[in-house]
């Protein structure tokens, strides 16, 4: 995983997220380098829910096996794959 050193992140404040029943969406609100819309399933919503406080990927990964039934490294691929996403894009507070 990216996030060796156990550092605590969230969701920046201007990047609300929404489920429509079907997807889940990351929009920016306020200022931001980033103008869109990041479309994602349930396992992203989770994430998402995760972020909404101060959190390491290893535990949003712990979480994630105690809610999901897939092998680890599949949860933390998914993880990672997310969390740089999400950096890329300037909505975490690190």
């Amino acid at each position: 995983m990216c996030d060796t050193d156990g550092e605590s992140m969230k969701l920046k404040k201007n990047f609300i997220y929404h489920n429509t029943g079907e997807e889940i969406v990351l929009v920016a609100t306020g200022e931001t380098r980033f103008s869109g819309i990041v479309k994602g399933n349930k396992t992203v919503g989770f994430i998402f829910e995760c972020l909404k406080t101060d959190i390491t990927e290893q535990e949003i990964v712990a979480k994630m096996r105690e809610k999901y039934d897939a092998p680890e490294d599949v949860i933390e691929n998914d993880v990672e794959n997310v969390i740089r996403k999400l950096r890329e894009i300037g909505a975490l507070d690190e």
